[in-house]
């Protein structure tokens, strides 16, 4: 089986309910959070649409303010998998040629695993952020990765996506997107 790599002309970045009630509750939440604001800082810098969605917000409230203000547009649901409440469309409208989706989000064991679940059967390729997902606890997120992994997404880490996006030291934005990564560090 040939494995496939991210290409950033037929890719977005969706980002799943990075709601500011939800996140004192998320194991690790300032670290999932900052990895996640850097991959959409990466994917706006080399124009990969970035999406986000909200879990019920009028119960939940909105996404973290700096996770929010990335998103290019925000889809509302109450589904647990934001494709039954118009994600693909979102993503379709967001970029016409998109058959690869990199997710990450929150809690990594319901909305953001049933949202890539919902990806997988929509035909798309799916790439899980890891270290960019987070649940209440460590025992959820790891089941979420092993089920994943298991239903043919493919799980990375944050730096994985942006030298997979570059692909190449030459990129004209190579710079910038390294400056992001280190600063990280």
């Amino acid at each position: 089986m040939m494995m496939k790599t991210i290409n950033a002309a037929t890719c977005a970045l969706v980002l799943v309910d990075y709601q500011a009630r939800l996140m004192p509750a998320i194991h690790d939440a300032s670290a999932v959070v900052a990895t996640a604001v850097r991959l959409a800082q990466a994917a706006r810098v080399l124009e990969i649409p970035v999406l986000g969605t909200e879990q019920n917000p009028a119960g939940l409230g909105p996404n973290a303010q700096q996770v929010k203000a990335l998103c290019g547009r925000t889809v509302s649901k109450t589904h647990f998998n934001a494709c039954a409440d118009g994600l693909v469309e979102a993503l379709h409208g967001a970029k016409a040629s998109c058959d690869q989706v990199v997710v990450a989000g929150c809690e990594a064991h319901v909305c953001m695993l049933q949202t890539a679940l919902g990806l997988l059967r929509a035909g798309k390729q799916v790439w899980v952020v890891e270290n960019a997902s987070g649940s209440r606890r460590p025992s959820d997120h790891a089941a979420a990765m092993r089920r994943l992994a298991a239903a043919g997404a493919t799980i990375v880490t944050h730096e994985m996506v942006l030298f997979e996006w570059l692909d190449d030291c030459k990129h004209p934005r190579f710079k910038e997107v390294l400056e992001l990564i280190k600063a990280a560090d």
